[in-house]
């Protein structure tokens, strides 16, 4: 699985780490559905104010994942990028496990056919 980060503010090689460290055990989960090894995630990240008023959440992350028949997008906020990176991260957790019961079911049906 490739991970391509879009938009950064504050960019470090130790935050590129960090994003790799957080999203490539995802690659577990898209391992079956996988054809040619070439899945992606593309990650943005980016400042949703510039004032930091009252507790706002000022980070947004959002990150595009695609699968065989779907496209998977996950968008969430927090006042710190590692956190926004970690909601992102349980979010593409979630949908990846109800695409993997779809795909499952959808195999099922197939075989029950035949």
């Amino acid at each position: 699985m490739k991970i391509t980060i879009k938009k950064i503010t504050d960019s470090t090689p130790a935050f590129e780490e960090y994003v790799e460290e957080k999203l490539l055990p995802l690659a577990k989960l898209i391992k079956p559905f996988e054809k040619n090894g070439e899945t992606a995630v593309v990650l943005e990240i980016f400042r949703t104010t510039r004032h930091h008023r009252k507790g706002d959440e000022v980070f947004t992350a959002v990150a595009e994942l695609r699968l065989p028949k779907k496209m998977i997008r996950a968008e969430e906020y927090a006042g710190a990028m590692r956190l926004a990176i970690d909601r992102v991260r349980d979010t593409l957790r979630l949908e990846i496990g109800k695409y993997k019961t779809q795909f499952v079911e959808l195999d099922k049906k197939k075989l029950t056919k035949e």
